[in-house]
């Protein structure tokens, strides 16, 4: 159910070689690099964790810049779970839709408490 996971970083080089040492050890390599995060996973199909700069341009706090990202199978599943998340009462935090041009789709909200989530899919994105 849970795709990956996030921390906020105010130094990415460092967080780098940290997590590559630390999730390394269990088996886990980079799978995306970028600019602002890397994610860490063992597959294509497991769970994996990621360091990022906070997108709000704010300082990474406990809690600034982590979120809970939900895996799903396909686009129209995004777009009914971030609609379904703001008809309860989450704020939106960036619409469903395509992120870059790696076939990265996903919806991002803060639930009740501010708490941020996203549900995302590894595929094409709707024509």
């Amino acid at each position: 159910m849970i795709g990956y996971q996030t921390v906020g970083t105010n130094k990415l080089d460092e967080a780098a070689v940290f997590y590559d040492t630390l999730l390394g050890e269990l088996g886990a390599k980079r799978t995306m690099d970028e600019s602002d995060f890397i994610l860490w996973s063992t597959g294509p199909d497991t769970p994996g964790f990621c360091a990022h700069v906070p997108e709000n341009g704010k300082t990474a706090t406990i809690g600034n810049g982590s979120m809970t990202a939900f895996y799903v199978a396909t686009p129209d599943m995004v777009d009914k779970m971030y609609a379904l998340a703001i008809k309860l009462g989450a704020q939106d935090e960036g619409p469903a839709g395509p992120r870059g041009d790696g076939g990265f789709y996903a919806g991002f909200c803060r639930d009740l408490d501010g708490n941020k989530l996203n549900f995302f899919c590894m595929a094409e994105p709707k024509a």
